[in-house]
């Protein structure tokens, strides 16, 4: 029994502690990213296909209540930076920003880790051709999927994150930093 009861022990107390620890990154957090965004519209008149360096300023909260697990609410300003394309008109360009609001849910793996999130994201693009400039925006969803290496309260993460405008899609792949406070 003596054989049985020490690494019984040690094993309770090893989950013990880790239950304790999960909740350690919880809290705010606030980081940023930078990455590639791809636009792609495919509409009468308009062929798009492009892609330019993007950046993301993020913030949100962990709530730690379950070992392992992480739940999170976080909100996003984003920028895709400028992408070129053809028109029936000649050459234009477009520029979309946007700000997001997602949920998360990942599993932690030790120091590393992996999520999905999923939200909304309200954008503003400015189309800008020979024949004039228009904005256009709206609300549609966004969906997202991730890694993250976690030392202490510090993070870094790689994410993809598609963005269905209505007649496009961004796809934004990025690498970037948190700090948990």
């Amino acid at each position: 029994m003596k054989k049985i009861a020490i690494p019984l022990f040690t094993l309770l107390t090893l989950t013990a502690a880790q239950a304790a620890n999960a909740g350690s990154d919880s809290g705010f957090y606030l980081g940023g990213s930078v990455g590639s965004a791809v636009v792609e519209a495919q509409e009468t008149g308009i062929d798009l296909d492009d892609s330019d360096v993007g950046y993301k300023v993020f913030g949100g909260y962990n709530f730690g209540l379950v070992p392992l697990v992480d739940l999170a609410l976080e909100a996003s300003y984003l920028d895709f930076g400028t992408q070129t394309g053809d028109a029936s008109g000649g050459e234009f360009t477009l520029a979309t920003t946007g700000l997001m609001a997602s949920g998360l849910v990942g599993v932690n793996l030790g120091p590393v880790g992996l999520f999905a999130k999923a939200g909304i994201v309200n954008w503003n693009s400015d189309f800008k051709e020979l024949g004039g400039n228009t904005s256009d925006s709206g609300s549609d969803p966004a969906y997202g999927i991730g890694a993250k290496f976690q030392l202490g309260s510090f993070q870094l993460r790689a994410e993809y994150e598609l963005i269905d405008i209505e007649d496009a899609d961004i796809d934004y792949f990025s690498v970037g930093a948190a700090y948990t406070f």
